[in-house]
Formats: structure tokens, sequence, C-alpha cells
């Protein structure tokens, strides 16, 4: 009995620090960093905001469009591939997991804002 509680903590454990590492192959940058990035007007890049549209209207940085996460694997297609994508979210969560759904969907380039909207006031 001891072990298999063990073993099911262990799993849990696992579970969240799976999600909470940044996803393999994915540039992580902070909100400081963004900032030069945004200014930088020969950047080739699509700014992505993956929180829902009630939070993207309340505040949001200019520059991004809104595609919430649960419609980010649909919308997609209307992303360039070629072109890096930068995501960014309330607190780097979501990002970091919409990060993985674009690099398992081909996108070579993503980049997560660490801290998300929380880092960037």
């Amino acid at each position: 009995m001891d072990i298999i509680n063990v073993l099911f903590i262990a799993l849990i454990i696992l579970f969240v620090v799976w999600r909470i590492l940044p996803a393999k192959g994915v540039r992580q940058i902070t909100a400081a960093q963004l900032k030069h990035e945004l200014k930088d007007a020969n950047a080739n890049k699509q700014f992505i905001d993956v929180r829902t549209p009630g939070e993207f209207k309340g505040n949001h940085i200019r520059g991004f469009r809104n595609i919430p996460l649960d419609q980010l694997l649909s919308s997609s297609k209307s992303l360039s591939k070629e072109r890096e994508v930068v995501l960014i979210c309330q607190s780097g969560m979501r990002s970091n997991k919409a990060s993985k759904t674009l690099k398992k969907s081909g996108f070579e380039k993503v980049t997560n804002v660490k801290g998300g909207m929380n880092a960037w006031s």
C-alpha cells in the first residue's frame, strides 16, 4: 500500500514538472527583452496573445493579435510557419502550452514570454 502511494505521488510530481518545464526548442524571453523586440521595425515576427478575449480586451500589448489558447490549433493555419511566433498570456503558463502545440504542428521559430502580462507592467 505504501509503495502505491509513493508511486502515485511521484507521478503527480512528474506531471506537474512536465507541465511547467519550457517546451524543447522554444526560445524563452523576458518582458524586458520583448520590449526591445517590439521596437525592432525589421522584425518579421507574429505576436500572439493566447488569453481569453475578455482578458485581451481588458489589457493588451499593441501589436499582439488575440488567438485564445483553445482556438490556437485551428487558427494556426492563419500563421506563417516561416516567421517567428512570439506568444504571451497572463503568467506564461498558457503561452508555454501554446509553444508546445505550435512546435508539434511544425513551427520552427517559437518564443514564449516568461511571466507573461504579469511581468509586462
